[in-house]
Order: structure tokens, then sequence, then C-alpha cells
């Protein structure tokens, strides 16, 4: 049973610690795999896929028949569900969508213009289990960006196969290219290209310690969405939640990962007591539950605070991926939330509500990177370009000012890139 903590300035720094992945011992691994595949392309990729997904390929690329059978497994129903959340993900993302500018005045124009990226690469975990989500998360905010070019990579089945849902979601996103091929060798593939796999602008997308650690690796040679380290849930109740809810809610991302977090932090011990209760009467129903277990055992934390404010004080230090306001007043609480990757109001909106269908998008930012960092959207696949455009007249007036201030930094050619024209 885990023991709730009451909170004090003592055993702050203890709660707020939480474990940095050591991504050291992965990669010289992934370092050699990216150098293979830039070296024997398509060869390395289809040795990869035998060796680590037991899946002998002919080719990397699914076919149209592949796509056609797909659509015939998978249910009128669960294509509905499909559609109808990519709808509501697309009306989400639509409202990030936003113009270039341009600033006239006398003499002189100045301007920033929006182009989306040429193509984007996205990675789609596989396998034995089934994301469509990430299919829809990853690819309509590029497609609503303007992104021709839609790529996505995923691990095949051992039969060589991709799962019917995940194939399904693709074209329902409008990805261009699917190809099976997984871990750092997909990311390598991504990259830099194989005599298959045209190398594309970004790659974003969750995936394993390998998956991260390649797209960590690879930055710089192409853009990345972020660095994804495991799965987070801090809920903040007050004595007006449901214990049963809130373990199934602290469940729900620890059947994720060993490596998973789930905290809770309320201002009701008695909260906190039966949470702890519910957490083990609960873990027994979940498929999933040796990997839950362990993430409770290890990462879970009950926390008793004073009052919410200070629950919403040390949430924002913590940052969470997922950020649950499970109180009588949660917009107002939300007011006071300021680092969080999405955050789900009320005792009725539970996080699954955002991992699928609700709109807001499920690649959030993890480790307590939501200090500085967004959740992905519309504004990662596209790419701005400033300009400015000065009369000869309008050079004249500044010309003072822009010679004295480049002297200022040493910089004479500066200078006189401006005062050559001054002579003529």
């Amino acid at each position: 049973m885990i023991k709730p903590i009451v909170y004090n300035k003592n055993n702050r720094d203890e709660i707020l610690n939480r474990s940095i992945t050591d991504t050291s011992a992965v990669e010289e691994a992934v370092k050699n795999i990216i150098a293979d595949v830039r070296a024997r392309g398509d060869e390395a990729l289809f040795e990869y896929t035998l060796k680590f997904d037991k899946a002998s390929l002919k080719q990397l690329a699914v076919t149209d028949e592949e796509f056609a059978l797909a659509e015939k497994q998978v249910g009128e129903e669960y294509k509905g569900i499909l559609r109808r959340s990519a709808e509501n993900i697309r009306a989400f993302h639509r409202a990030q969508v936003r113009d270039g500018f341009e600033i006239k005045g006398d003499g002189y124009v100045l301007g920033q213009k929006v182009t989306p990226l040429r193509s984007a690469g996205l990675y789609v975990p596989g396998g034995k289990a089934a994301y469509p989500s990430t299919v829809l998360m990853n690819a309509i905010p590029a497609e609503i960006a303007g992104v021709k070019r839609i790529v996505m990579v995923t691990p095949p089945l051992s039969d060589g196969s991709v799962r019917p849902e995940v194939l399904v979601a693709a074209r329902i996103a409008g990805v261009s290219e699917v190809y099976k091929v997984g871990g750092a060798q997909a990311v390598a593939a991504l990259a830099y290209g194989t005599q298959t796999i045209e190398k594309v602008d970004k790659i974003t997308g969750p995936g394993n310690i390998f998956v991260a650690t390649a797209k960590k690796l690879v930055y710089g040679v192409c853009g990345i969405d972020m660095i994804a380290g495991p799965s987070e849930i801090l809920i903040i109740a007050d004595d007006g939640a449901d214990a049963q809810c809130v373990a199934a809610d602290l469940l729900s991302q620890a059947e994720h990962d060993e490596l998973a977090t789930a905290v809770l932090i309320t201002d009701s011990a008695e909260l906190a007591d039966k949470v702890s209760v519910a957490l083990e009467e609960r873990l027994n129903s979940l498929a999933r539950k040796s990997i839950a277990e362990v993430s409770i055992r290890n990462n879970c934390k009950l926390i008793v605070v004073g009052s919410l404010d200070e629950a919403a004080e040390l949430s924002d230090e913590l940052a969470p991926e997922h950020l649950e306001l499970a109180v009588r007043n949660p917009l107002e609480l939300l007011e006071k939330v300021n680092n969080a990757g999405s955050v789900f109001l009320g005792y009725n909106t539970p996080e699954p509500v955002g991992d699928y269908y609700a709109g807001p998008n499920h690649t959030l930012p993890t480790g307590g990177t939501a200090k500085f960092s967004s959740p992905l959207g519309v504004e990662d696949f596209i790419k701005t370009v400033q300009y400015a455009y000065y009369t000869k007249d309008k050079l004249t007036q500044s010309a003072d000012d822009i010679i004295q201030f480049a002297r200022s930094e040493g910089l004479t050619g500066h200078a006189e890139s401006v005062s050559v024209r001054m002579e003529k």
C-alpha cells in the first residue's frame, strides 16, 4: 500500500525529485545503428527488422493492397470512432493556424511569411501494440499545417504486416507513405534517407529509449519535436473527488511503462488514504497489472498539502505531462497553473479523454520540460521567413545609427556595407 506523504518544507526536495532517464548506456549502440543505416541503407533496415521484430521483409513500403486489406479488416464502428476522433483533432488544431504579417511605413516594408515544412516523418510505436491515436495526433497537425509529404514509420508484426487499425488511421489522417521499420534504424532512415525512404525535414512521435536517443542524435540533420520520456500524470484533487476515479486515473498512466509516474496532490488526508486503498483494489483488474504495479510501487506519490493553492504551486514545480484538476472549481484553479502539458478539468474529464478524442494533442512534454515546451501542434510543422525592404531614402535616414552600432561591436565590414551606399 502506498503511504500518503504530508508535504512540508523539509520533504520538498524529495517530493520534487524525479528520476532522470540515463541514455548513456544505449547511446553507443544507437550511434552504431545510425552509422550502419547511413552506410548500407535498405539492407541494414531489413537486417534490423529481422533481428528486432522477427519479421522477414521483401519490401519496406506498405502497398495499396495492404491498405485495401486493412480497410476490410477494420469494422465500420471502429472506423467511425477514428473519423470522429480525427474531426475533433482537426477542429482543435485548425484554430492553431496563423498567418504571416507585414508592416509598412515611409520607405520600408517589414514582414514575416509562414511556410509549411516540405516533409515530416512520424514515428508510431508498433509490434504487438496498436496506436492509431498516435497516428492521428501526429499526422493531422502536419496535414493542417500544409505539409505535402507525411511519412510514417512503424515496426511490423512478426508476419511482416502492420496492424490494420494503424493503416486505416494513416489514411484518415492524410499520411502519404508508410514504411515497416521501427527503432533507432527507422529514425536514422528518416533523417538520412535510404534507397527506399527519402529523408524528411522533421521527425515527430513517441518511442522507447532507443528511439528517443536516436532522435536526440540526429537533431541538426533534421528537426525533432521533443525527447519524450516515460508517461506522467499528476492529479490535484479536493475532498469532492471520488477515490475510485482518482485511483483509476493514476493507473491509466502507470500501465504505460514501469518508469511511468503517477502523483496525487490533495488537501484532503481522508481522500489520500482512500486512494491508497483503491489503488491496491484496482491493480488486480488491469490487463497490464505487472507493468502498472512496478510503476505504482516505485514512482507513485500521494501528497497531502495545506491548500489547493499550495497544490498548484507544487504542481508548477513538477510541470507534469498530464494534469487533472479534480476539484469543485477547476477553471478557477486553472488560472494558477502555468506549467503542464495538457490539463483536464473537473471530476468528469479523465486523461484518456485527451489521449483519444477531445481534440487537444496527446504528444506532450515530459520530465518537467513543460516549464519551457509545448504540446505538439501545427506550429511544429511550420517555419517562418522574415524579410525587410528599405528605399534609398530610408537607408540614408538610418545609416548613421546602423554604422555606429556596427562599429561599437568592432564589425567594420558591417558598417562599410552601409556606408558604401551613402557614397553613391
